[in-house]
């Protein structure tokens, strides 16, 4: 295992993949959302993992978050795969790829999780990727997007029994109601516990982030771990899936500065932010690997 950067700098994540797929035309029709881009257009993937890494994300994670099992049953695996060569090849020298892992079902219904009716199941889904994606090459597991943190644990549990460096990134979702910033707290102390390196919340709107990443940064102190945010650009659309909200990118680099004040030394995008809000990340923040 890679030694991770020492915990005083700040490093940048790349934004989304669903959503940035979306706005340059490429279908990503349900259950398998962005992973169809893997076999349909590929090259866009690719395009994608390389344009964050210009714009200066030091980690790359890859386009698993629908590779699974009960979506693609005789692919999953060469899903996966291809998942992480497309982020191996857009990333420059010397940047990570992180091989994500999300709930196995909607990450804005907590009640439809595996977790909560057949737990050895659900462990073994998320073993299953794992395993995969520290066999494809990745440097570390994400586990993210979680609005169960039962769930979050068994897949962090999963991650860590690969040998690899593995942080947990959990969900209040888009309107952060689904976890407080007490309950996501309490899942990351126990993320840590297990031996998770880094804590995160992700998948919220970006003007209300902060007090989510005060509750984290509240908790490291002595653990040498770290904490992070990356938070949504837009709104859920029932059409479309995301409709990102005209803006400057600047001004979420404003709001980023304020979650690194409090402590968050890992951000990047999620839905709806892309390149433009890296760049504006990674400028700002004179973030390094």
């Amino acid at each position: 295992m890679e030694p991770s950067p020492a915990p005083d700098s700040v490093l940048v994540l790349d934004g989304p993949l669903g959503t940035e797929l979306l706005r340059r035309g490429v279908p990503t029709p349900l259950p398998g959302w962005s992973a169809h881009a893997l076999e349909s257009q590929p090259e866009a993937v690719e395009g994608i993992h390389r344009d964050y890494a210009r714009s200066g994300a030091v980690v790359h994670t890859t386009n698993t978050f629908r590779t699974r099992a009960r979506v693609f049953p005789d692919r999953w695996e060469a899903l996966t795969r291809a998942a992480v060569r497309a982020a191996k090849a857009g990333a420059l020298p010397g940047q990570r790829v992180a091989g994500s892992l999300a709930p196995l079902e909607d990450c804005y219904r907590p009640d439809l999780s595996p977790a909560l009716t057949d737990e050895l199941a659900c462990r073994r889904e998320h073993a299953d990727l794992a395993l995969a994606l520290a066999d494809a090459g990745c440097d570390l597991l994400l586990c993210e997007t979680f609005p169960l943190v039962r769930e979050a644990l068994l897949a962090a549990e999963a991650a860590l029994a690969t040998g690899l460096e593995t942080w947990v990134a959990f969900t209040p979702g888009p309107d952060a109601d689904l976890l407080t910033p007490s309950e996501i707290a309490a899942g990351a102390r126990e993320a840590l516990a297990l031996g998770a390196s880094a804590v995160l919340v992700n998948c919220v709107p970006a003007r209300v982030a902060l007090e989510f990443v005060e509750e984290l940064a509240g908790i490291l102190p002595s653990t040498g771990a770290r904490c992070g945010c990356y938070a949504n650009a837009g709104q859920v659309d029932e059409k479309m899936g995301w409709s990102s909200t005209p803006g400057i990118p600047e001004r979420y680099a404003d709001v980023a500065e304020a979650w690194v004040r409090a402590g968050a030394t890992i951000v990047g995008g999620c839905c709806g932010t892309g390149p433009e809000h890296v760049a504006a990340l990674a400028q700002r923040l004179g973030a390094r690997a």
